[in-house]
């Protein structure tokens, strides 16, 4: 029920869209940005999702209770399973194996926010409406050991999409 929420499924949904894989919905698991959730979600994709082979969590708390459930379950990370997160908290760098994550530009995102509402209380102070500014700052993926391709046995089977 965040706006981070939606727009993190939303852009890993147009990502799967453009390199042509489909997502059925089972193979999504909501969670509420902590650890906690993190855990109940990856037992239930890990339950009823046959053929696993990767799950991104929507941050790192929820990567790393992810990595926690696969270990409790006897997969390797990332032999078996994959495991990625968002954020690039200290949790990423901290757990076993280390997470692979994207990290947002948190000071770069500050800055530019300080810098718009600055703008905003000028204008306004000259009685002046300014036009909603639209921002876009880029991400970085960060790999670290929680990766890897999947294994030959354990890709999904089933009908190929080419």
């Amino acid at each position: 029920h965040q706006s981070a929420s939606a727009q993190r499924l939303a852009g890993f949904s147009t990502a799967m869209a453009d390199a042509n894989l489909e997502v059925p919905p089972e193979f999504v698991a909501q969670g509420l940005f902590s650890y906690r959730s993190g855990l109940d979600a990856a037992e239930r994709l890990l339950s009823r999702a046959q053929g696993v082979t990767a799950i991104f969590a929507s941050n790192d708390d929820m990567a790393a209770a992810t990595v926690a459930v696969a270990h409790r379950r006897h997969l390797d990370v990332p032999a078996d399973i994959s495991v990625t997160g968002f954020d690039d908290t200290a949790i990423a760098s901290t757990i076993w194996p280390e997470l692979t994550t994207i990290r947002q530009p948190i000071g770069d995102m500050s800055r530019r926010a300080v810098e718009l509402l600055s703008k905003e209380l000028r204008a306004r102070q000259k009685g002046e409406r300014p036009k909603p500014t639209h921002v876009t700052l880029g991400y970085e993926l960060i790999r670290r050991n929680s990766d890897a391709a999947p294994s030959l046995a354990r890709r999904p089977r089933g009908p190929s999409k080419d």
